[in-house]
């Protein structure tokens, strides 16, 4: 009997994180339409070199990344996002390769990538410092983070609400904090935030996760000094 509850919940877990894969693309549609897809071409134009996608989920960013681009390199560690994933690079022109790797333990040497992109990405991860760590870590010098996340609202009563909901819409969502305060995560990790934007996710019908920052922030050149 010691076992069963722990694999109950396991086959629980599983079986919810196969219905937000199915449900992923239903849920944003509405905000891709009113802009976030405008926002996501806007910020994967500047994409350069080497790229490496943290958490590529189902794949919306594909379509907007240049076609000169070295490698493009996926990586996904949810079995069920990573399905719908290789279903959609396989239904487009563009070379990729889908890697199940998680964000804070990317296979990939010091200094090796380029630009490493992270969309809704920070929010959902039990360790953000180590990620950005790793991100720095696999960045050459010079190198950009391209990043659009959803963060803490300045606006008092949603950030309450915020942090009334984390709870349940982290259930929902799979481990996303709503409230997490990202851009200065991203300011205190060493790399240099170059430009930086706030806007809101019209359409998207969940206020708490409405507030969003888009931008890029850069590896030092220690050479320079």
């Amino acid at each position: 009997m010691s076992g069963t509850a722990p694999a109950a919940a396991r086959q629980g877990s599983d079986l919810w994180a196969r219905v937000f894969a199915a449900l992923y693309d239903p849920l944003l549609w509405r905000g891709e339409r009113a802009g976030m897809g405008a926002r996501r071409r806007q910020l994967l134009g500047r994409a350069t070199g080497r790229t490496v996608e943290l958490g590529s989920g189902t794949g919306l960013n594909l379509p907007n990344y240049p076609d000169d681009l070295e490698e493009l390199i996926l990586t996904e560690p949810e079995a069920a996002m990573r399905v719908r994933l290789d279903r959609r690079l396989r239904t487009t022109q563009r070379k990729a390769k889908v890697l199940d790797a998680s964000a804070d333990q990317l296979p990939f040497t010091e200094g090796s990538v380029d630009t490493v992109v992270s969309t809704l990405v920070l929010c959902t991860v039990d360790n953000p410092d180590a990620v950005l760590r790793e991100v720095e870590r696999v960045l050459r010098p010079g190198g950009r983070l391209l990043f659009v996340e959803h963060v803490r609202s300045k606006s008092p009563r949603l950030a309450l609400w915020q942090d009334r909901l984390e709870g349940p819409w982290r259930r929902f969502a799979e481990g996303c904090r709503c409230n997490r305060a990202t851009l200065e995560l991203i300011r205190a990790s060493g790399l240099e935030v170059d430009d930086v934007q706030e806007a809101t996710w019209e359409g998207m019908m969940v206020p708490i996760v409405r507030p969003l920052i888009f931008g890029a922030a850069t590896k030092p050149d220690s050479r320079r000094a």
